[in-house]
This record gives structure tokens, sequence and C-alpha cells, in this order.
């Protein structure tokens, strides 16, 4: 005879142990900026819903549902089936199970749609780089500067039986990559990236560099791809250092005191590298979600904005 379930509110009170994704929707609960961001998309959001039909879902709910999209690389269907499954995403949602409306994919799809529309994943970015400032994590002297490759659907098994026409290859090593590109800025003492911009694929890295700075920066670190003596030049002044990896020339070697000075480069420059590792690793953006640039740009601005208060959590909360 099966055994009469607890009621759900007794059966967590019970629990003995927190899930990971428990103690991860509790970390970002305390540190997302909820009334900034709401303050941002509330005017662009409908007041009431069609004459004769429901009302809207409530901003905040479709606010966090979009964050767990996110931070679990949830497709609009894959959403509103966890929010059926998972006790913990509901709670962070502020849904109850019976009480609440679940929202489906189609409201969901078309809160992010509003989101792109009205360009506020870049508002969303930069609302949150304004909180950390106020919290402390203020721009200071040097810039790191790298992009990644993000992969694309290469498959024809599609509607339009071609690839994304917006995306291209590139080779990098002895691999080809089918894709876009995410470039970005990060403060070097921080660690907050300040600067996002992107680009397909076979865009090279240095023609994304002056979007990059915001433009007081007494000292600047990137990887070979970045070296331009003409660049170098400019930022020869007093009290700059241009921190861009040495590159031998064609056919010959670094000086040992060039290669000395790549290695003071390459444990600065390694910081960078942490916001790619958490969007790619802790939220599980490997590929594009949607087809062409501009569907795919706006959700970097939100995965790096949430990035930035990942990599910033403990402070935060301390």
């Amino acid at each position: 005879m099966p055994k009469q379930p607890a009621f759900p509110g007794l059966r967590d009170a019970m629990k003995k142990k927190q899930t990971r994704r428990e103690v991860f929707l509790s970390e970002m609960e305390a540190v997302v900026p909820w009334g900034l961001l709401l303050g941002l998309i509330t005017p662009h959001y409908p007041k009431a819903g069609p004459k004769g039909g429901r009302p809207p879902m409530p901003i905040e709910t479709m606010l966090r549902v979009y964050f767990l999209q996110n931070w679990y690389a949830l497709s609009d269907p894959m959403a509103e089936e966890m929010l059926y499954d998972s006790e913990a995403m509901r709670r962070f949602a502020g849904i109850e199970l019976g009480d609440d409306r679940i929202p489906d994919e189609t409201t969901i799809l078309n809160f992010r749609h509003l989101l792109e529309r009205h360009g506020l994943t870049e508002a969303i970015f930069a609302e949150v780089n304004t909180h950390l400032a106020d919290k402390g994590f203020t721009l200071r002297s040097g810039t790191l500067v790298d992009a990644t490759i993000i992969d694309a659907p290469s498959s024809t098994k599609n509607k339009a039986k071609a690839r994304d026409p917006e995306m291209s290859s590139t080779k990098k090593g002895n691999d080809w990559f089918f894709g876009m590109k995410a470039h970005i800025g990060v403060d070097a003492e921080s660690g907050v990236i300040h600067s996002v911009e992107t680009s397909t694929a076979k865009v090279h890295d240095s023609q994304v560099w002056d979007a990059l700075l915001h433009g007081n920066e007494t000292s600047v670190w990137a990887d070979k791809g970045y070296v331009s003596a003409e660049r170098a030049a400019a930022f020869s002044g007093p009290g700059q250092f241009w921190g861009v990896m040495r590159k031998a020339p064609k056919g010959g070697k670094l000086h040992p005191l060039e290669e000395s000075t790549n290695r003071i480069i390459a444990k600065v420059r390694a910081r960078v590298e942490h916001p790619f590792r958490v969007i790619k690793c802790q939220f599980g953006h490997v590929k594009t979600r949607y087809r062409g640039l501009a569907k795919n740009r706006a959700q970097l601005f939100t995965l790096f904005a949430l990035g930035n208060l990942f990599l910033a959590r403990r402070k935060l909360m301390a």
C-alpha cells in the first residue's frame, strides 16, 4: 500500500540537506537587485490582458522565470515543464502549485520578446553594473579584453533547410567552428564585465577592440590576437602599460625578457576567462539558442549581467 504523501511545506521543513540548486537559487535571490530591474521593465509591461482575456502574469514571476531559463539553459517549453517538475524553481519564482497559474511556453516566449524588442537586456546589464558600482565594485585602472566562440547548430535539418545565415565559420588552431563570438572587457581588479559586444565568428578579435574599453584605462591586457604596433604606440604615455602578449617575429624567437613579460601578462589576463567559464560551465550556454545575431546578442547581455552577480555574490552577501 503506498504511503500517504506529506504536505509540501512539511516535507520541505523536514529536509536535512539543501540541494545545490536550492543553495544556488538562495544565493541569487539575495544578490539580484530585483527592485531596480523590475523598475526597468514595468513601463513596457502590459497593465491588463486583452478584453475578456486572462490578466497578465505578475511581472516579477516572469522575470524570475526568465532568469531561471538563463541559469539552466532552458528552452521556453522546458522552462514551463521545469516549473511543474521542480519545487525549488517554483519557490524561487513565487509560484504555489494549485494556487497560482504557471506561465505557459507562449507567455514565457512573449516576455523574452518584450525584453528584446525594447532593448531591456542591455539595460539590465547596465543596471546590474551600476548596482555593483554602488556596492564598491568600481572600474579602476586596467581592462582585460578577450573573446570566445559560441557554437551554433550547423545542421540543415530545419524548416529553412539551411544553416543560420548570420553565423559564420572560423579556424582556431587546427579546428573549424561555426557560430558567433562574444567579446568582453573586464575590470582587471574587480573582475566585473563592463563591456560586451558580439559579432559573427569570422570577425577577428582585434576588430572589436575599441568597443571594449571604457576610456580611462591605465593598462590593457590581452592575448597575442590583439597585437598592434599602432595601438601600442598610442598607449605608451606616462603611467600606462601595454599588457598585450608579445609576439615573436615570423621565423624568430622572443627575447628572454619578452618571454618573462608574457608570463606576467598571462597571470593577470587569466581573470578574463572566469566570466566565460561561468556562462559556459555554470550556466550551460555552450551553443546559441536562437537564429540570428540579434536574439543571441540580447541573451548574452543577460547572461553576463547574471555572471557578474554570480562572480560577486560572496562579497555582496558578506
